[in-house]
C-alpha cells in the first residue's frame, strides 16, 4: 500500500462497527479492527488488514499495534460507554488526526464531544434523518449530516444534464455546492475536469450547506 493512501481502525465489533470494517474493505482500504471478543476478530479478520483482541484504551497495546499511524478511528462499543469513553480519549492523546465515535443516547454523546471526539454518530437518529431526506425527494439516493447546516449529497442527475460538461452545469458559482464524485456504475470518479460530460445514469455526490443542497435538488441536478 502506497503512503499516501489513508488507514483505518475500526474499534468494537458489534453490528455497526462489522459494517463499517465491510465496508471500509471493499473500498480497499487498509483497516485495523480491534475488539475484546475473540469470535468476532476471527470472523472479521478476513476483512481487516490486521485484527486485534486487545483493549480499545489500552494505550501500551494501542502504541504497539501502530495506533500514531492511523488516519481516521471510528470507536464503537456499543452500550459500554466506559470502553468508549476511555478509548476515544486516548486516541485523541496518541495524536490520532479524525476520531469518530459511536453514542448509545444524548447524554454520551455530549461526553464524547467534550473529551475531543471530531464527530459523534447517533446512527438511529441519522438514518431517520437519512430516509426522509429520501421521502422529500425522488433524485437523493443518499444524505449525511457532517453537521447541523453541513452534509454530503449524493444524487441522481435528471434528464436536462444528461451531455451537459461540469463546466455548463457551474455546481459551485449556480448552487454554492461543491462536487466530490461521479458514480459511474460500478466506478467512482473523484478526478475530473470541467470537460467531463454527465451520462445518463450517473450519481453526482456533492458537498455543501444544506438550504443549497437543498436548492440544487429542487432545480439543479
Amino acid at each position: 500500500m502506497k503512503d499516501r493512501d489513508l488507514t483505518f481502525a475500526v474499534f468494537g465489533l458489534g453490528r455497526f462497527g462489522g459494517s463499517l470494517v465491510k465496508e471500509l474493505a471493499e473500498m480497499k482500504q487498509e483497516i485495523l479492527a480491534v475488539d475484546l471478543n475473540p469470535e468476532r476478530v476471527d470472523y472479521y479478520s478476513q476483512y481487516a488488514t490486521q485484527a486485534v483482541v486487545a483493549s480499545g484504551y489500552d494505550e501500551k497495546t494501542l502504541r504497539a499495534f501502530g495506533v500514531r499511524n492511523i488516519d481516521h478511528a471510528f470507536v464503537s462499543f456499543g452500550e459500554d460507554i466506559q470502553a468508549s469513553v476511555l478509548t476515544t480519549m486516548v486516541l485523541k492523546e496518541l495524536g490520532v488526526p479524525k476520531v469518530w465515535a459511536k453514542a448509545h443516547d444524548e447524554n454520551h454523546g455530549k461526553i464524547l464531544e467534550k473529551i475531543g471526539a471530531d464527530r459523534v454518530i447517533h446512527p438511529e437518529r441519522d438514518m431517520a434523518k437519512r430516509i426522509t431526506h429520501n421521502l422529500h425527494s425522488s433524485k437523493i439516493i443518499d444524505f449525511i449530516e457532517l453537521s447541523n447546516s453541513f452534509s454530503i449529497a449524493e444524487i441522481k442527475v435528471t434528464e436536462r444534464s444528461i451531455g451537459k460538461k461540469l463546466s455548463e452545469l457551474d455546481l459551485q458559482k449556480r448552487f454554492n455546492v461543491n462536487l466530490v464524485a461521479i458514480q459511474r456504475g460500478q466506478q467512482t470518479i473523484l478526478s475530473f475536469t470541467e470537460d467531463e460530460e454527465v451520462q445518463r445514469g450517473d450519481l453526482i455526490v456533492v458537498i455543501g450547506n444544506n438550504d443549497d443542497i437543498e436548492n440544487f435538488d429542487e432545480g439543479g441536478s
